[in-house]
């Protein structure tokens, strides 16, 4: 009986506006193990927002909902509580170990924190599975698997409740199907062609208008959105804006609104064999850790396979994902950009032996003249200092980007 009072009172609580008037919920959201409706906040009973709540075996209720001015609120609610009023809150959440946001909550009551969730949180939280939220030492697991329906739902309550008033609010899980036109519609795979699968790689930032370097066969064959996420940060859609297949190279751009204090710099002087680099990227992306990897070796030699001078052979140790991330001196200076590894499979078919550590780089020579043909204000440096590994890693953080999307795979791609 505790749980369902508390439930209720959260559900009151949520709106952004005080609660001391709050009635509901009116009509109802019920779906898996979340429940709610619309509420009223103010002594005239106009509507003020829709909610949901859903207890967790942590101890926690997450509250979710939609307010009249079309803001979405996400709460963390918990009977063991003990904030102080208005004391402020960071946390951290990951959806399926991949998109990651900041939310900054404040106690508007003493047992629940609340923020504001951007457009984009919102959109990850419909899609995802699972969301870990951190703040502080506190790490806490919340199962999303109903969140999807919870959401549209709630956002129909709100759209339902404004044109109809809180007296005819119903079950605003019952939302009219809305035919999907015909673009959307996908038919079977093309001959060749693999069903979509998740993909992804590495990119760089090169300029404070966002324009960001990686490999063309990362974005080959994506469908729909191409994404990019910084460490820590929510992702961003990037659009296309040239690809060289021939050189294996693609500029993509942030959104308009978006700009970057930080970015890559080219190195304006050849590397020499022998030289000390830096790898960085998110290799196995889903599989090992969230954020990116450094690994460091040497240029092996300043030409690719079969003497191509477009590439350099390094030492430095990459792996399915590092593809387009950026390749750097001591310095701190970009000196390529990261393509593959020699497929150690079919060397071992071909002589006999398994090649190790025979991986990649497409010089900047091939970059920059890229760069220049798509006319982009990339800016180059002068190798000066040398700097430790671990400030060349905290210099890239960031604009190093994961690229991801959807994609088909052609049968005949190259390997």
């Amino acid at each position: 009986m505790w749980l369902k009072s508390f439930i209720v009172a959260s559900l009151l609580q949520v709106s952004v506006v005080t609660a001391a008037q709050a009635a509901g919920p009116f009509g109802s959201v019920k779906i898996g193990n979340w429940v709610g409706g619309a509420f009223s906040n103010d002594e005239r009973g106009a509507f003020s927002h829709c909610a949901a709540t859903a207890p967790y075996a942590n101890g926690v209720i997450l509250v979710v909902g939609q307010n009249a001015g079309g803001s979405w609120i996400l709460s963390f609610a918990s009977p063991s509580y003990r904030f102080k009023q208005g004391e402020n809150a960071a946390i951290d959440v990951i959806f399926d170990g991949q998109e990651q946001a900041r939310l900054f909550a404040t106690a508007n009551q003493t047992n629940m924190l609340s923020s504001v969730m951007p457009a984009n949180v919102v959109r990850t939280f419909q899609k995802a599975s699972l969301m870990v939220a951190t703040s502080g030492r506190t790490v806490l697991n919340f199962d999303l698997t109903s969140a999807g329906p919870v959401i549209a739902a709630l956002a129909n309550c709100v759209t339902k409740v404004k044109a109809d008033g809180l007296d005819k609010a119903g079950d605003f899980t019952k939302i009219a199907a809305k035919p999907q036109p015909a673009p959307d519609k996908q038919g079977p795979p093309a001959n060749g062609s693999k069903p979509a699968r998740a993909k992804s790689g590495t990119g760089f930032v090169v300029s404070a208008s966002g324009h960001v370097v990686t490999n063309n066969h990362v974005i080959n064959g994506c469908v729909g959105d191409i994404k990019g996420n910084l460490t820590g940060e929510a992702g961003m859609v990037l659009r296309v804006v040239s690809s060289d297949a021939n050189n294996d190279l693609a500029l993509l751009q942030a959104p308009s609104t978006t700009t970057f204090k930080e970015f890559a710099r080219i190195r304006d002087r050849s590397i020499r064999s022998g030289d000390s680099v830096v790898a960085i990227g998110f290799p196995f992306h889903g599989l090992l850790t969230s954020d990116f990897t450094v690994t460091t070796g040497i240029v092996s030699s300043l030409s690719g396979m079969r003497n191509d001078s477009r590439f350099l052979q390094i030492s430095a140790p990459v792996q399915p994902g590092n593809s387009g991330g950026p390749l750097f001196d001591t310095t701190g200076q970009i000196v390529g950009v990261v393509t593959g590894k020699l497929d150690g499979l079919r060397m071992a078919a071909a002589t006999g032996n398994i090649p190790e550590n025979i991986n990649f780089a497409i010089k900047t020579g091939a970059l920059r003249d890229f760069l220049d043909n798509s006319v982009v204000p990339y800016q180059t440096a002068e190798p000066k200092g040398e700097i430790k590994t671990t400030d060349i890693a905290g210099n890239a953080r960031p604009y190093t980007m994961l690229i991801s999307c959807n994609g088909i795979e052609q049968a005949d791609a190259k390997r």
